[in-house]
């Protein structure tokens, strides 16, 4: 791949066109998301972007956003995926949710992750605080299967909800994401313990990148910001300072016994099993979870691939 393990100052859209197809395994990124700091409060108009105004028509920043997911999905390699960091946004009453530019896109919607920054950056009362964020886990089929590979145990426990405090604000960035952010939705993907290339079109200070390279990967990344492609090559440079938050990551990801190794011995702890005698929960065979899968449905199968194109339109 051209421009491995390179940060590039240049415009994002531009940049992603000069890439190859199917070079990019996994992309974690979060574009500006277009707060009109013009028209806004002083809470807004002093979090600013270094050579960024982040204040288009609305309908011009959508198409913005759609031509670059779907130039990240025409580079990302079949099976790979994109982690798309956004949140709900309201202007004059009327929402503005990311749902409605990325199901034009090429993408396969995997799955919606909820950022609970624990911490509102609206303080007014039209609207109940809003803690939360959206990642938008993507994902490019295989040969049309749009189910693809199943997560480990051990990644799959950190649900689809994501209690991370932001990363203080700084006089480098008004809104880098935490490192462990990145790091999770890397470390967590099938490839993982492959070498892969990691992408990140805003990079910003370089956090994904940073998480890349101390997971063992290749990165690319790009800004359009001269100051914040400096500061992202530096990080990097010494980015093993900030290991030891990889690790505690990393730690969390551990399951001893996982599902499939109890179902395979058939002592599968099942939460609506009968009691025994004594009142304990009895262990369900392999053969009982299957009629219950059969019969009730508490389980979402979902090793059944189902095939079709790719393309949603």
């Amino acid at each position: 791949m051209k421009m491995m393990n390179e940060v590039i100052c240049g415009d994002a859209l531009e940049q992603l066109q000069l890439l190859d197809d199917n070079c990019i395994d996994i992309t974690v990124t979060s574009p500006p998301y277009n707060k009109k700091r013009s028209t806004f409060g002083w809470l807004v108009q002093t979090n600013r972007y270094a050579d960024y105004n982040d204040s288009l028509p609305e309908d011009k920043y959508q198409e913005w956003q759609l031509a670059i997911i779907n130039e990240l999905f025409r580079v990302t390699k079949p099976g790979g995926s994109l982690f798309y960091n956004h949140k709900l946004r309201w202007s004059h009453g009327e929402l503005y949710h990311p749902v409605s530019w990325i199901a034009k896109s090429e993408w396969t919607f995997r799955q919606e992750i909820i950022w609970d920054r624990s911490i509102a950056a609206n303080i007014r009362g039209w609207r109940f605080y809003q803690i939360d964020e959206r990642i938008y886990w993507l994902y490019k089929p295989i040969d049309g299967h749009l189910v693809g590979k199943e997560l480990e145990s051990r990644h799959a426990k950190m649900s689809s909800i994501w209690k991370m405090k932001p990363v203080k604000r700084s006089p480098d960035h008004p809104a880098p994401f935490p490192l462990i952010l990145a790091a999770r939705a890397i470390y967590s993907m099938p490839k993982s313990s492959e070498q892969v290339v990691v992408a990140d079109p805003f990079c910003g200070t370089g956090t994904t990148l940073v998480a890349a390279k101390l997971l063992g990967h290749n990165y690319f990344g790009v800004d359009v910001s001269e100051q914040y492609v400096e500061l992202a090559r530096n990080r990097i440079t010494n980015s093993e300072s900030e290991l030891e938050d990889i690790k505690k990551e990393m730690s969390k990801h551990v399951v001893k016994d996982p599902y499939k190794a109890r179902k395979k011995r058939g002592t599968v702890n099942w939460p609506f099993a009968p009691k025994s005698l004594d009142g304990s929960q009895e262990a369900v065979s392999e053969n009982s979870v299957n009629k219950s899968n059969r019969d009730d449905k508490p389980i979402a199968k979902e090793d059944e691939q189902t095939s079709r194109p790719s393309s949603k339109r």
